[in-house]
């Protein structure tokens, strides 16, 4: 499904003072004609699909997935580095961001509550109407449920003590993240139930649509919420419940999970849908009521592309170049996850937007040695990035990341030669050797160690790093922070507590009490 930005319903009240002598307080109020109102609003089955539609369209925002929520997910990880001249992006990975400056955080903070309020709304109003499709109905609200928890998951994960609005109001008191993952789980649990598998064999205005919420996407993100909250037995078994459903595999080609081609593939669980093609030219909606101005493409490519091609704002870390070198396949070649992610002057020869990299960074020696992101890059479609406008969905929930942490669950539950099995589909697709053969009784903490590799490989670029850097306790164990500090030296800045971003001076100065986050 490629968003389509439907106008949203608002409430607008114009007053008007009559020329008469007798006059009711109520009179002096009206409805605008000319705007949809909750009272007007929120009537059929065609209503409830654009109300749910609004509450998808900020997926697409700037402070979603069009630019800053992979800048908050990737830069503070040691597989990327940034010297962006931006000082808001440059401050990201070095644990520094202002509490007073809103650039990139506070816009990924603003859209994920402009994101739950559309979903609030669509769980308050749409139960309520006299829906002609009764499973329609159901799948609209178990998608606002998914969504409302993904906006949430976010929010919890990144900010910590944050609102946890259920309902539309207007203040929601600050929660603490206990209550905020207990929310998380609670909506996946209820999107789960209510969605189908896919939408090929549902009928409605939403049959046959790609790119919507299924009983998988909800059922992997509930893993993944009891997972970040160490609850591996409720973990595994959500997880097993995703690979059981059988519809899920892993792509023959890597590459594939990252070309605007094969979009919507047998791995993805759910992603964010982009379309260079639509939209207008405000390149960079921060968030407010869906418009056709509106440019529905994603800016990840510029603000990644090698120097030249796009902006170069973020780029690999040498570390994760060299942890790729670590292990050769069973043709003893490098892992071919390498080029798929990182463009670099790879030996024999490698062609990036049309030209070869040697030859076109010959006369520049900083940039023929530099190394490039690739995942997520048009680098065999396009001349440049520089129309800010690539079409390449975001992949926020993998088929991979499902095996890999079933893996982890089973190893923390006490299965660790179990956990073998699984981490050894994802090292197949690559030709790695045999796990099992190559590093046999592995006990459960050389395992978690494995599994660190594993994922640090697989998922690079993707967001998923830090994340798994927070909820393993590696800051907090000093062994593992100086570890981190050689392999990354945005590290040196890191500060007890900005593991997660400040609370915007913003929503303090909305929401008086509000409690600011440690180590700001």
């Amino acid at each position: 499904m490629k968003y389509k930005i439907l106008s949203y319903a608002t409430l607008s009240l114009s007053l008007f003072v009559l020329a008469t002598s007798c006059v009711n307080d109520e009179d002096l109020v009206q409805a605008d004609p000319n705007l949809e109102t909750t009272g007007s609003f929120w009537k059929t089955d065609a209503d409830a699909m654009q109300g749910l539609n609004a509450t998808y369209a900020a997926l697409v925002t700037d402070g979603a997935y069009q630019r800053s929520t992979p800048l908050c997910l990737d830069l503070k990880a040691d597989d990327s580095r940034s010297e962006s001249p931006w000082g808001a992006m440059l401050n990201v990975g070095r644990f520094n961001s202002d509490v007073y400056n809103f650039d990139i955080y506070g816009w990924a903070y603003e859209t994920y509550y402009i994101g739950i309020n559309r979903a609030n709304q669509v769980l308050s109003k749409v139960p309520g109407i006299a829906m002609e499709d009764a499973e329609l109905k159901k799948r609209i609200l178990g998608q606002a449920y998914f969504l409302r928890g993904l906006y949430l998951f976010h929010a919890v994960n990144m900010f910590k003590n944050v609102p946890v609005p259920t309902e539309p109001a207007a203040f929601y008191p600050q929660k603490t993240q206990a209550e905020g993952w207990a929310q998380v789980i609670a909506d996946f649990k209820m999107a789960a139930d209510l969605l189908p598998t896919s939408y090929n064999n549902v009928t409605g205005l939403d049959a046959g649509v790609k790119g919507r919420a299924t009983k998988g996407a909800a059922l992997g993100y509930l893993g993944k919420a009891y997972l970040f909250t160490k609850d591996f037995e409720n973990a595994k078994t959500t997880f097993k419940q995703v690979i059981d459903l059988g519809v899920y595999s892993l792509v023959a080609n890597y590459r594939d999970n990252f070309t605007e081609a094969n979009e919507n593939n047998s791995e993805s669980l759910f992603e964010v849908q982009f379309d260079s093609s639509l939209g207008g030219t405000n390149i960079f909606p921060h968030g407010g009521i869906p418009g056709p101005t509106w440019n529905l493409a994603s800016a990840r490519a510029v603000t990644y592309g090698a120097r030249g091609f796009g902006w170069r704002d973020v780029q690999p870390t040498r570390t994760l170049f060299n942890d790729f070198q670590i292990e050769k396949t069973v043709a003893n070649e490098v892992d071919p996850r390498l080029i798929a992610t990182i463009m670099y002057n790879k030996p024999g020869g490698v062609t990036l937007y049309g030209v070869d990299f040697a030859t076109h960074y010959a006369n520049s020696p900083g940039d023929l040695n530099d190394l490039f992101c690739n995942k997520y890059e048009n680098s065999e479609t396009k001349t440049d990035e520089f129309g800010w406008k690539s079409g390449i969905n975001e992949r926020i929930l993998r088929y991979a990341d499902i095996l890999l942490m079933y893996a982890e669950c089973l190893n923390e539950t006490g299965d660790t030669p179990g956990a073998y099995t699984y981490i050894q589909k994802v090292r197949d697709r690559v030709n790695l050797p045999n796990l099992a053969t190559a590093k046999p009784g592995l006990t459960q903490t050389t395992m978690r160690e494995q599994i660190a590799h594993e994922r640090f490989l697989e998922f690079a670029l993707e967001g998923h790093r830090f994340d798994d850097i927070r909820r393993w306790g590696w800051l907090e164990d000093l062994t593992k922070l100086a570890w981190l500090k050689s392999r990354d030296d945005e590290f040196n800045s890191y500060v007890k507590g900005r593991e997660y971003f400040p609370i915007p001076q913003k929503e303090k100065d909305y929401n008086p009490g509000t409690i600011q986050n440690d180590g700001y």
